[in-house]
């Protein structure tokens, strides 16, 4: 019973969370003028191509994973692996980063790849991912290095205004987003116990991160992580050209958003709903958008771009059973 509760409580929680955050962010907001900018307000060409680079972002995962699962003497199908990278992200917004076990799942089921050995190629990509992030992060801070500080002031996160924190709405969003990490790392590390009790496993997770050395074609493996990260990019910037109150803002400060996000939704919460409008909305008003008119633009891209992973994770379990049936 106590078992059961746990994994209630792990999976309700992310949730809870994301609805708190929301609504605080959202208390004041007028939603009756959604539909209006919907139907007459934004671009919907500009969305479609954003969407675009967002499809392309999983296409060229899916195409590196398998590039490292080849040195392990695997050769799953190039659409299972991208089957697999659509499941994962639409897992995620249920259970908030279990979508690298279930791509491990997918290509174990249809490909009879290692489960183990597919998890050490997961935990590579993650490292790669991390040194990725902060490689954009440092190149974007030292260009727009006013308005980091200006967010932190905004915040409350800056050392002089620590004695204000208590009275900043923001600095409780703070907490419980960093609370919200931590439960993660908990779990993980829990994860990480019960995997090293399992022969073999721990073995085939390092078979599985040392694959990287072997991989050939590294000018391809290099440009296909180059292009996830300008899809991923693209995927949001594109979005600032749907609406007039957002066109004229400089592909600076989408890097400044695109890097405020890409830290938010480390929060686990479903697609990082509630943190990362909280970054966002925060880091367009300093570039002079309004309150109103950040949280719109939050809302709407944040909403249409959880449904496309919908889309995709349904079309990707669906592909993945027709085409291995």
């Amino acid at each position: 019973m106590n078992k059961l509760l746990k994994e209630i409580l792990s999976a309700l929680l992310p949730i809870a969370l994301g609805v708190f955050i929301m609504y605080w962010v959202y208390r004041d907001f007028d939603f009756d003028r959604v539909g209006d900018v919907l139907l007459h307000g934004m671009s919907w060409g500009w969305m479609l191509l954003s969407l675009f680079f967002g499809v392309m972002s999983h296409v060229f995962r899916g195409w590196r994973w398998k590039q490292t699962l080849v040195p392990l003497g695997v050769y799953p199908r190039t659409g299972n692996c991208v089957d697999a990278i659509f499941v994962s992200y639409a897992t995620n917004l249920v259970l908030p980063r279990v979508g690298e076990v279930s791509r491990c799942g997918v290509l174990a089921r249809y490909d009879k790849v290692s489960f183990a050995k597919s998890l050490g190629t997961v935990v590579t990509e993650r490292l790669l991912d991390g040194i990725c992030v902060l490689l954009i992060t440092g190149a974007t801070f030292l260009l727009q290095m006013p308005v980091f500080l200006r967010f932190f002031q905004e915040t409350g996160t800056k050392i002089p205004s620590l004695l204000h924190l208590l009275t900043s709405p923001w600095f409780y969003v703070s907490l419980f987003s960093v609370i919200g990490v931590g439960v993660l790392l908990y779990y993980l590390l829990r994860m990480l116990s019960v995997y090293e009790k399992v022969k073999g496993v721990v073995r085939g997770v390092c078979e599985g991160i040392l694959s990287l050395r072997q991989v050939s074609q590294m000018g391809l493996f290099i440009f296909y992580t180059v292009a996830i990260w300008a899809c991923y990019f693209l995927h949001f910037y594109l979005t600032f050209f749907c609406f007039g109150f957002t066109e004229s803002l400089s592909l600076l400060a989408g890097l400044v958003m695109f890097v405020g996000g890409t830290f938010a939704v480390i929060v686990p919460t479903p697609n990082g709903a509630g943190p990362w409008h909280f970054a966002v909305i925060t880091m367009m008003m300093l570039y002079g958008v309004s309150d109103a008119d950040a949280s719109m633009f939050a809302l709407i891209v944040h909403g249409i771009q959880t449904l496309l992973v919908i889309v995709l994770g349904v079309y990707g379990w669906l592909h993945a059973m027709w085409a291995n049936r």
